[in-house]
């Protein structure tokens, strides 16, 4: 979700090559080319923006789904946004960024809280037991939780007939897709991960609106460096909490993990958010907004090629009502905005 936020693994694990470590900088270079005539970016940009957005953001679930395989779920997330947090900061800093003010590192606290810890925090755990997959499909709903959090948020707005329908039809795709009824066969899920991920979904809302109405904001990566930073402090108080550094065996843990962790930390977080943030500056909201239909696509997609993951009528059907609802919301609020 979000800052999360990879690629390449299965039973085979694809080698992790040191090009991958390029990939962040790589990015940066081609954004920061000189622009074609007009002052607009380039057409290879926009290409390599979307790209990274859609194949890196749908490819995150299934890193963390190998990651958890031998590392603890908040310490593996607590230990991952605190390193991508570092880097990006040390980068910021070094191109001359001022360093976020008080105010700007409290509001990080609070949102960091909510999207880090609540959103990819639970996620994380979840995983463990819910497919990659199913993980992205339900994650595709969030779109339905922040249509309800600005409703409940002071001075919010009633969602519009069209709006309310489309979150009806959404919520309608998840509880078939989850099927509680449904406690045996491969399509089967486990009631806890299902339910941490939809807790996750609305933590994830109520972070992203208040960030809307933050005072004096820091700059987009200036603000998700301090979110970084200050989410891994929550993410590493409820690992110490539950004892995980402490029970973490590092010798154990596997390569295949390992490298899941890696391309979370340099590419998950860095590179995706960085072209997410881009997008955000350079092509129109409903353009953007695609990533939430394609994420979980290719989400689904890489589950089931790399892990063997099942995918049979249920999930297909559901996803289709539950990507059919979010491109239905997107649509009432665009049409609420054009109004």
């Amino acid at each position: 979700m979000g800052l999360g936020v990879d690629w390449e693994f299965g039973k085979t694990l694809v080698p992790f090559n040191s090009d991958s470590c390029s990939v962040y900088p790589t990015f940066m270079a081609v954004i920061d080319s000189t622009p074609v005539p007009g002052g607009s970016p380039s057409p290879r940009a926009y290409v390599l923006a979307f790209a990274t957005v859609y194949l890196v953001w749908g490819s995150t679930y299934l890193a963390i789904r190998v990651a958890v395989e031998s590392m603890p779920p908040f310490a593996l997330a607590a230990v991952r946004f605190a390193l991508a947090g570092a880097l990006l900061m040390t980068v910021l800093r070094a191109r001359g960024a001022a360093w976020p003010t008080a105010g700007q590192w409290c509001a990080a606290a609070v949102s960091g809280f909510f999207l880090l810890l609540g959103g990819n925090g639970l996620v994380t755990w979840a995983e463990r037991s819910v497919p990659s997959g199913v993980t992205a499909l339900l994650i595709g709903s969030g779109p339905l939780f922040v249509v309800l959090v600005e409703w409940a948020w002071p001075g919010g707005s009633r969602p519009r007939p069209l709006t309310a329908i489309g979150m009806l039809l959404g919520f309608a795709g998840v509880a078939w897709l989850a099927a509680p009824w449904q406690n045996a066969g491969a399509e089967s899920l486990p009631p806890a991960g299902v339910a941490a991920i939809l807790i996750a979904c609305v933590s994830w809302a109520i972070g992203a609106i208040y960030g809307r109405h933050v005072r004096e904001p820091a700059p987009p990566f200036t603000a998700a460096a301090a979110q970084m930073l200050a989410g891994s402090g929550s993410l590493a108080l409820v690992a110490l909490v539950r004892g995980e550094f402490a029970g973490w065996d590092i010798a154990s843990t596997t390569v295949r993990s390992w490298t899941s962790f890696a391309y979370l930390v340099l590419v998950g977080s860095l590179a995706g958010y960085s072209a997410f943030v881009w997008l955000v500056k350079h092509a129109s909201p409903a353009q953007t907004a695609t990533y939430a239909y394609v994420n979980p696509v290719v989400a689904v997609f890489l589950g089931w090629l790399l892990l063997g993951e099942p995918v049979g009528p249920r999930t297909l059907a559901a996803s289709a009502v539950i990507l059919g609802a979010v491109v239905i919301v997107t649509l009432g609020k665009k049409r609420k905005r054009d109004v």
